[in-house]
């Protein structure tokens, strides 16, 4: 037994002797390095350090701040400039302000004399990320400056990027914060609480869009609508619509003739054919007795008359602007008997259309109408934030809401 063994080892010894080793790691190199250098001497040096440090790199050299820039025209763009500061055409700042204007993504290393060393502090301090003495440089010293410069203009990029888009940020909200909805009522007769939620993140408007305004007469006008779709094109479109529903409400438009006008401003400033939009319009009489109802395919409003009377006002219903062609659509208008108290609640979809169930059961109109009639004691502000609330919770283990919400309480007491 002891033969055959031995004679596997050696042959399993002669295979080993035919593989070759792995190769070394090699520690990877920076792609494209531009040496700006006009003393031969100097340059040459360099050259020489910069192969033991980084035998891969592919190495230019220029040897003016002219023909610096005709090569960063012809050709891409370095990821670091190696920089003497005393060129023929360019010297001091000057130079390697010049330098980074015309390469503002690389890292610039200058390189001084040994008596200069105030200029490469003076240097970095004016925008290059290091300095380094002609003279005292290793290649490892060499090499650790290229790639710690690198690492640090990348820093200060991704650094400037982030401040850029935190100012966008900022100034996106205030941009939308200005356009949400202030209702314009000259009276305390119709007090009106909204809440307003976009799916959108980091968004604060939607395609939901809502309004009210009083008019000269004392005729309070509300309007809550939802554009289809999801996204900014849809967010700007609904404040389209509602600063337009306020100007022709405010011009005396009514019924037809004003749905007419906003399903023409809809078709005019959508960004496809296929978009369109739901809403609703309600008007209080002066005297707070009747109001009259329009709505172009938006849900029904919930009628709220006491602390547990709440029903849903399946009113007549057109269709949605933009779905038939121009001039073609007419919409109902309902007269409603009001009570000498109350409260009418609109609402978007968004608000009970989450999936309740594993199946996609969803809420549905008729299950936020119960939510509604277990709540409607509550004060108006309690009560849009407990639905929100609530709707949220059953639809969180199936997904969640997932379209915007648009809720409006209008409550009075003649």
């Amino acid at each position: 037994m002891v033969g055959p063994i031995n004679a596997v080892g050696r042959a399993a010894d002669g295979v080993q002797d035919h593989i070759p080793p792995p190769p070394a790691p090699r520690e990877e190199a920076l792609a494209h390095i531009l040496l700006v250098e006009d003393d031969d001497g100097d340059a040459l040096l360099v050259e020489e350090l910069l192969h033991d440090a980084y035998p891969a790199t592919e190495l230019r050299r220029a040897r003016t701040l002219a023909g610096v820039k005709a090569m960063l025209d012809d050709a891409q763009s370095p990821q670091c400039v190696l920089l003497d500061l005393h060129l023929p055409d360019a010297r001091g700042l000057d130079l390697l302000r010049e330098v980074l204007r015309a390469s503002p993504r690389a890292a610039v290393v200058v390189l001084t004399g040994l008596a200069e060393e105030g200029m490469g502090l003076s240097a970095v301090a004016a925008g290059a990320q290091d300095y380094l003495v002609k003279g005292l440089i290793e290649p490892s010293a060499l090499g650790r400056a290229i790639r710690y410069a690198v690492l640090r203009r990348q820093s200060e990029q991704a650094a400037v990027a982030i401040q850029a888009s935190r100012l966008r940020a900022e100034e996106n909200a205030r941009l939308e914060r200005g356009l949400l909805p202030s209702p314009l009522l000259r009276s305390d007769t119709v007090r009106i609480v909204t809440r307003y939620e976009s799916e959108r993140a980091d968004a604060l408007l939607g395609g939901d869009f809502f309004d009210a305004v009083e008019s000269a007469d004392g005729s309070v006008h509300a309007l809550i609508g939802d554009v289809s779709g999801h996204g900014p094109d849809e967010a700007a479109l609904g404040v389209c619509l509602r600063v337009a529903w306020r100007s022709f409400t405010m011009a005396g438009a009514r019924g037809d003739d004003l749905m007419h006008l906003m399903e023409e401003i809809l078709c005019a400033e959508r960004s496809s054919a296929e978009i369109f939009a739901t809403l609703t319009t309600l008007t209080f009489s002066p005297d707070r007795d009747t109001a009259v109802m329009v709505r172009a395919g938006h849900p029904p409003a919930l009628l709220i008359t006491g602390a547990d009377r709440v029903q849903l006002l399946q009113t007549p219903v057109g269709p949605a602007l933009g779905l038939l062609p121009p001039g073609l659509s007419r919409w109902p208008q309902t007269g409603i008997s009001l009570p000498d108290a109350g409260a009418l609640l609109l609402f978007t979809d968004g608000l009970f259309e989450g999936r309740t169930g594993p199946a996609g059961q969803r809420l549905g109109e008729e299950g936020l109408l119960e939510i509604a009639q277990h709540h409607a004691h509550l004060p108006a502000e309690r009560l849009l934030d407990t639905l929100i609330t609530r709707t949220q919770a059953l639809s969180a283990a199936y997904g969640g809401h997932f379209d915007d919400r648009a809720v409006v309480h209008l409550e009075w007491n003649t």
